[in-house]
């Protein structure tokens, strides 16, 4: 055969392929989702998310102590709370010696340059297991966005370097932004779950947290997995409100969305490799279907390729681990 053109060559060694490899993935880019419970020495495995714990926050310390040594500086906290803690309006969520908080504190006071940020939602706090306040069996917008905004305002004072609204109320962005900046919270970031869709791959979460809703769905407020239009019109209205981040969520299921907001936005993109995707990895891995480590790669690797300057993942500590062997 007398071919000029012989793709091949350039796969040939594997120093080769690191040569000419277009992707780059740094443990820097990497957020490592934490569960927080109350007491000292909890460790309380979620059956669901196979190495995955809710921590008390003593345990939390030893776990960001872990992440740094690897290279990750980057989390994100949800408190999971006892039921008697939760009521309609989410009250415990504005609690300034609440889980939250306290905890916030202690990590910035032992660990002062690594990057804290914050679920805003009410789902952990809601006895109704929703994002926001239920009335009559409908999910109110505003008199929900007024709490999400004062809860921004507590976890910055508290510590938190971004505040991340996952809650898809209209409208939320710009009022936690207002709320911030006339606190002289001028520094604090916005990293807004701008384009959360209903999905299926969230059912983990929910039991880490258990904060599943009471009735019903939330499809009245995330998006219908069918659009990708509406995506990005809602990146447009969250950067018009002050957005500073925005991400895609789930992360496998919508490599494509993620393409479309990043050539569609000059601002970082995150993505969250949620538990659904994480928990699919770890039982194909346990059936012997699939080896663990590669899927890991490959999956966190094709939300980088597809455009996510940042990923939140349960993976991060073993791909940060992977990462340094093999980088």
């Amino acid at each position: 055969m007398k071919l000029t053109q012989r793709p091949r060559r350039n796969r040939r060694t594997e120093a080769v392929r690191q040569m000419v490899a277009e992707t780059d993935l740094r443990a820097s880019q990497l957020v490592l989702p934490l569960f927080l419970v109350e007491g000292t020495g909890q460790k309380q495995e979620i059956a669901s998310m196979p190495g995955i714990f809710r921590l008390s926050p003593d345990l939390i310390l030893e776990e960001v102590a872990k992440a740094v040594s690897l290279g990750v500086h980057s989390f994100d906290l949800f408190p999971a709370l006892p039921e008697s803690l939760k009521d309609t309006y989410g009250k415990e969520s504005l609690n300034p010696n609440g889980l939250m908080p306290t905890t916030l504190k202690k990590i910035r006071d032992k660990f002062p340059d690594v990057t804290l940020i914050t679920d805003v939602a009410l789902d952990p706090y809601s006895s109704d297991g929703h994002d926001g306040v239920v009335k009559n069996g409908v999910i109110l917008n505003d008199e929900t966005v007024e709490i999400l905004a004062k809860m921004s305002v507590l976890h910055a004072k508290s510590g938190a370097d971004i505040v991340s609204p996952s809650d898809m109320m209209d409208g939320r962005v710009g009022a936690i932004r207002e709320a911030l900046d006339s606190e002289g919270l001028i520094d604090t970031g916005i990293l807004s779950y701008s384009v959360k869709y209903a999905s299926s791959f969230y059912g983990p979460f929910r039991e880490a947290l258990d904060s599943a809703p009471k009735f019903g769905d939330k499809k009245t407020y995330q998006m219908d997995f069918r659009n990708t239009r509406e995506a990005l019109r809602e990146i447009d209205l969250d950067i018009e409100e002050g957005a500073d981040i925005v991400m895609v969520k789930p992360a496998l299921s919508y490599l494509d969305v993620i393409a479309k907001v990043k050539a569609h936005t000059n601002i970082p993109v995150a993505a969250y490799n949620v538990s659904g995707e994480y928990g699919l990895i770890k039982l194909g891995a346990k059936h012997g279907m699939i080896d663990e480590t590669r899927a890991m790669v490959e999956t966190l690797y094709s939300m980088r390729r597809a455009g996510a300057d940042i990923i939140f993942t349960y993976f991060a500590l073993p791909m940060a681990e992977w990462l340094r062997k093999n980088t």
